[in-house]
């Protein structure tokens, strides 16, 4: 039946159901991130029911982020096959059956093999929402629908702090773990009713479309061969080089060095409040909060940022060039965390840090809806994302090996700030490579 509010004569004023689908969106990332979160929070607990050392939790993070990483390209080509309303659902269905899984683990090949499945379920998150956001937004909302949605992995981390440890004091942790991972099949709900792409969707009119669809297609600058084969492509009849695309290498390099620094934070910061701070699982939760409260800020007013410069005229690739460069800047100052004697301090540099990574994430998954048409962006940011969890896999047995060693020293804090040196270079070096493949070749604005 033809949908009538997509008539020319009905109402000329635009409706903003897109913002709707970027609730579910925020919400989707909220409970993935929750459910990432929950063996960071509970490892006080699980070390020392399963004799855990720093590199057996470096294993579990590893098994987690390789299978991650490893799904991801999948995932995205799925979705792309599939769309995004029956692929998310896929998607969510894998990564709540799997958190919930870690309840019948009975040791650390048992947390390994919920871990594995997680990954691979939450592999799809990112590929369906830059993909649902590519479908919904115009060029100049697109960083801040991303930023939106991103914020939802910071509530997740601020909701996990404040209501996993008195869970798991109340009921246990095996109970903690069903019910965070049971929140994913009623938000599967909400999915299937609200979500429709906005050519189908009944709750949208005219003028709404319009401004969807206001910038013209997307045409990348491609070097090399244009007509060359990529086995990636969309379909038969419509091939398109990813490969040749040099903003594909610039992508996959901010996501390789940048991605494993935000699992280090999101892994390892409830042990290290604990180790140097001495926070028992009661006094985690006020400084976790803060922090990833923060991060909140920094997901959307990143967003909010690059759109601002575009809005003001500037170049989408340059204004996304400008703020990245500031937010590799804003993290640098966790270098100096070896200098701090008191805990506040402390929390207010990581604050700052975990803000401007994802002030960056926003942007750099906006890098790609920039460069990549809409019919193979699900599986760019495929690529992206396993690039990231490809380093994100090895960076955490570098993490556990690293601590080990320095604790068997009696100086667990020393490993910690060689962590933290790593971590305020990294973006640097990151965005050096964004310039080198995407930003110096951007147009003036």
């Amino acid at each position: 039946m033809e949908n009538v509010l997509l008539k020319p004569s009905a109402m000329t004023k635009p409706t903003n159901y897109r913002w709707v689908i970027v609730a579910l969106l925020f919400f989707a990332t909220t409970i993935n991130y929750l459910d990432r979160q929950v063996i960071s929070l509970l490892k006080p607990i699980l070390e020392k029911e399963f004799s855990w050392t720093e590199s057996d939790y470096g294993d579990i993070v590893t098994v987690f982020t390789f299978f991650y990483g490893a799904s991801t390209l999948l995932a995205g080509y799925i979705i792309d096959k599939i769309g995004t309303k029956i692929g998310y659902i896929g998607a969510i269905l894998v990564w709540s059956f799997a958190a919930m899984g870690h309840a019948l683990a009975g040791g650390t090949f048992g947390f390994m093999i919920a871990r594995g499945l997680l990954g691979i379920g939450e592999a799809g998150n990112f590929p369906a929402s830059i993909k649902t956001v590519a479908e919904w937004f115009p060029q100049k909302e697109r960083a801040l629908a991303v930023g939106i949605f991103n914020s939802g992995a910071n509530i997740g981390a601020v909701v996990a702090p404040a209501i996993v440890p008195p869970m798991a004091l109340m009921f246990g942790w095996q109970m903690t773990f069903i019910a965070t991972g049971a929140l994913g099949f009623l938000w599967i709900i909400a999915w299937w009713f609200f979500y429709e792409v906005p050519t189908r969707h009944k709750g949208i009119n005219a003028a709404e479309l319009a401004h969807i669809n206001e910038e013209p297609p997307v045409q990348p600058s491609v070097s090399g061969d244009a007509a060359a084969t990529d086995l990636l492509a969309a379909d038969v009849n419509a091939r398109y080089p990813i490969f040749a695309n040099r903003a594909i290498w610039g992508f996959m390099s901010g996501k390789l060095l940048t991605d494993p620094i935000w699992w280090f934070f999101l892994f390892w910061l409830p042990s290290y409040l604990s180790n140097i701070y001495h926070l028992d699982l009661k006094k985690l939760g006020a400084p976790l909060i803060v922090i990833y409260l923060a991060a909140t800020i920094g997901s959307v007013g990143g967003g909010w940022l690059s759109s601002r410069l575009i809005r003001q005229g500037w170049h989408p690739t340059r204004a996304r060039q400008w703020a990245m460069g500031l937010f590799a800047i804003c993290i640098t100052p966790v270098m100096a965390i070896s200098q701090m004697s008191s805990m506040w301090p402390v929390i207010a540099i990581l604050s700052l840090a975990v803000a401007a990574h994802q002030a960056w994430s926003a942007n750099i998954f906006t890098v790609a809806a920039d460069q990549f048409p809409k019919r193979v962006l699900s599986r760019v940011v495929g690529l992206g994302t396993m690039a990231g969890t490809l380093g994100g896999a090895v960076f955490p047995l570098l993490v556990g090996r690293i601590l080990d060693h320095y604790k068997a020293l009696g100086s667990l804090s020393e490993g910690y700030y060689i962590i933290f040196y790593i971590a305020g270079l990294a973006y640097l070096v990151a965005w050096s490579m964004l310039y080198i493949f995407v930003f110096r070749r951007a147009a003036k604005p």
